[in-house]
């Protein structure tokens, strides 16, 4: 493995100046080590970045938080400073997924991200897509889990790991993707691959940073805190000292087996600086340190701000088109969202009896005031097409015990009923309207094994929505509001 071409070297200074002379004393602890062999590094990091780069209410986007590293945590380019991202970087507003992340790649350019582990989003637009951000960025893609079933190599253009050099430090990056990876993305999108189990990778990758050199080892992992939990103890005994998660938006800063262990939460909202003190005659870690930092109140940078309002200027300006206008605002994960999706499919598409989707596939409100078609897609990023697929009572009942996803056409409260009462016949037979991500086995559902050879509609599974809200002419005086159905189904 070659250091990636982004190296920060700050010249060392003279050990002889240290009157310890040997290793053995100093470890015993009979002196301390003077500033001149005790290397300072910091870290700045993010994970689930989802492509928000703009500023909102809640936070300072990309631009605030730029802005926040070079004034208060006082970032360079040629500092001693690594950024990294846990990853899922890209799939969220209109901004990042109409341009399937390609934006947000320049941005995190524009920001100095010196790596990002590979995220299960990161599939969401297929592998050509991937490997075209890949070739974009001007960071490395790690992950040491992925391997191609045909070689059980890792694929063309991604890294297992990569040594980066930080104020004469060689520190060893690994990246690890979430195992759940075939279920969280379109599952035929990720077939030529196994996601192997991240104990397996992280042993022989680990002896082979160190092998090249690499004298501190740090993960960065798409994958949640009680993953990264069981993994702490064996990563201990690797050398690892910091491990860097995401996957499950959480905020945290813990210490497992000697292990420092962040997240930074979701959305650009906060990152976690982390300040370590490495001994380098020793080659041992003397101090970590973590402050969770929020991303507020940062002076915006102008570089990061132009490189976003580029991509808001190629927006097409149909995207800005005003189809609706709501009161109230429309909650993520409220029955009045789920209905309005789930109603518009029936509505588009009756042929279909009972319309399924999955929770994760909803990913932001529809805010009060105009709704325009930016909004929708906001709120149904994914590249997705509607299929109906033919299967029996009782099959309808299973994935939906499965997993639980939002309902149209029926109720689950009290029984198993068509919105009309009749109770679902387990074995009669019903046409169900589902995305493709479904139908591929995301999420743990089966419906492909159900019905392999279901009708795939080609209808995008916003147009309906679009539709909908746009033949209802809401304004002011007579709001989005008023066409809602809030009842629960399940």
């Amino acid at each position: 493995m070659k250091y990636w071409k982004k190296t920060i070297t700050i010249v060392s200074l003279s050990l002889l100046v240290w009157g310890c002379s040997a290793r053995k004393t100093c470890e015993a602890g009979l002196a301390t080590p003077p500033e001149s062999v005790v290397r300072k590094i910091v870290i700045l990091y993010t994970n689930d970045e989802h492509g928000w780069m703009e500023a909102s209410d809640s936070n300072g986007g990309a631009p605030g938080m730029m802005g926040l590293w070079r004034e208060q945590e006082g970032y360079t380019e040629d500092g001693p400073f690594l950024i990294l991202s846990g990853g899922d970087m890209w799939t969220g507003p209109v901004i990042s997924t109409w341009f399937e992340g390609e934006s947000m790649v320049e941005v995190m350019n524009a920001m100095g991200y010196d790596a990002a582990a590979i995220g299960n989003h990161e599939f969401d637009f297929g592998l050509n897509k991937l490997r075209d951000r890949i070739a974009q960025a001007e960071f490395p893609f790690l992950s040491a889990n992925i391997r191609e079933k045909k070689t059980g190599k890792t694929p063309e253009a991604v890294f297992p790991y990569v040594i980066e050099e930080v104020n004469g430090v060689k520190i060893g990056l690994i990246g690890l993707s979430s195992i759940d990876t075939p279920q969280l993305t379109n599952p035929t999108t990720v077939t030529e691959f196994n996601f192997i189990s991240y104990q397996e990778a992280l042993s022989k990758v680990a002896s082979a940073a160190k092998s090249e050199g690499a004298k501190m080892l740090i993960v960065i992992a798409h994958a949640c805190f009680s993953e990264i939990r069981s993994l702490a103890g064996m990563a201990a005994k690797s050398g690892v000292v910091l491990i860097g998660g995401g996957h499950c938006h959480e905020v945290l800063s813990s210490k497992l087996n000697g292990i420092t262990i962040i997240e930074s939460g979701s959305l650009m909202d906060g990152y976690v600086r982390v300040d370590i003190a490495f001994d380098t005659v020793t080659d041992t870690v003397i101090e970590i340190n973590t402050q969770l930092r929020e991303n507020r109140d940062g002076i915006p940078n102008q570089e990061v701000e132009a490189v976003i309002a580029t991509w808001r200027a190629r927006l097409d300006d149909r995207l800005d088109r005003v189809i609706g206008y709501v009161e109230q605002p429309i909650l993520l994960n409220s029955d009045a969202m789920f209905n309005l999706v789930t109603d518009a499919w029936l509505k588009a598409y009756p042929t279909a009896d009972v319309a399924l989707n999955n929770r994760g596939g909803f990913r932001q409100d529809i805010p009060a005031g105009e709704i325009t078609l930016s909004t929708i897609f906001g709120v149904l990023p994914f590249n997705n097409v509607l299929v109906d697929v033919e299967l029996n009572g009782a099959a309808l009942i299973e994935e939906i015990k499965r997993g639980q996803p939002v309902v149209a056409g029926m109720t689950t409260l009290g029984g198993y009923t068509l919105t009309d009462g009749t109770p679902i016949d387990l074995s009669g037979t019903y046409h169900v309207l589902i995305n493709d991500f479904m139908h591929a086995g995301g999420d743990g559902y089966t419906f492909q094994l159900q019905d392999p050879d279901a009708y795939n509609t080609a209808i995008d599974w916003r147009q309906p929505v679009i539709e909908w809200i746009s033949e209802l002419n809401s304004t002011p005086e007579d709001p989005l509001d008023n066409s809602l159905d809030i009842t629960p189904r399940q």
